[in-house]
């Protein structure tokens, strides 16, 4: 009897165990996916841990500092862009009062001149051909446009001597020609080798 008492105390001990242990579990596995996010997070935290600036030297901090110091711009500085800035502004405000003053002709002769560039591909080939070597597309931008400053002054040129010969009608060849003449005798305008105009 004894026996089947204290069989009975542990199998009812061991059913209260196992049916906390199951309460336990049951409450844990609803608890679970927040300690799960927390075990996650904690994870994420452990995974992308900060940089520490314990293996900075301070030698390597007083660079970056002397880097700072170097950008930043000093009051000359300052003073020379804001200078630069208001005469920018000044140039650009002369532009629209001399502009504004035109004749249609002339603005229309002023539109002409704004839209007229070299083409690019020609410029390139033709330095290309010359110089033997491949040229870069800022190096072909910036011979278009001393190539259309040259042509300005030339045509510029020409028609001063039109106007001192007292003609009139469109630039004939004859005074381009004295033109670069003139531009050559008074700039000391480069001259060309005959090997590179034989080429």
């Amino acid at each position: 009897m004894a026996s089947s008492s204290t069989s009975s105390t542990t199998s009812r001990s061991s059913s209260e165990n196992q049916s906390s242990d199951r309460e336990k579990a049951s409450i844990g596995m609803e608890k679970s996916p927040d300690k799960g996010s927390k075990r996650s997070s904690s994870s994420a935290h452990e995974k992308t841990p900060e940089p520490s600036t314990s293996g900075v030297s301070p030698s390597s901090k007083q660079d970056s500092a002397e880097k700072k110091r170097k950008y930043e711009p000093s009051e000359a500085d300052m003073k020379a862009y804001k200078h630069k800035k208001e005469k920018q502004e000044e140039e650009r405000l002369k532009m629209q009062v001399l502009v504004s003053n035109f004749t249609e002709e002339q603005l229309n002769r002023y539109e002409m001149f704004r839209r007229a560039a070299f083409p690019r591909a020609a410029i390139k080939r033709l330095m290309q051909s010359i110089t033997r070597t491949s040229v870069s597309h800022n190096v072909v931008i910036a011979m278009a446009g001393i190539a259309k400053v040259f042509v300005g002054e030339v045509v510029e040129e020409a028609l001063d001597i039109m106007e001192k010969s007292k003609e009139t009608g469109p630039i004939q060849p004859k005074h381009l020609r004295e033109a670069v003449r003139r531009i050559r005798k008074r700039d000391s305008l480069f001259r060309p080798k005959k090997s590179l105009l034989n080429t």
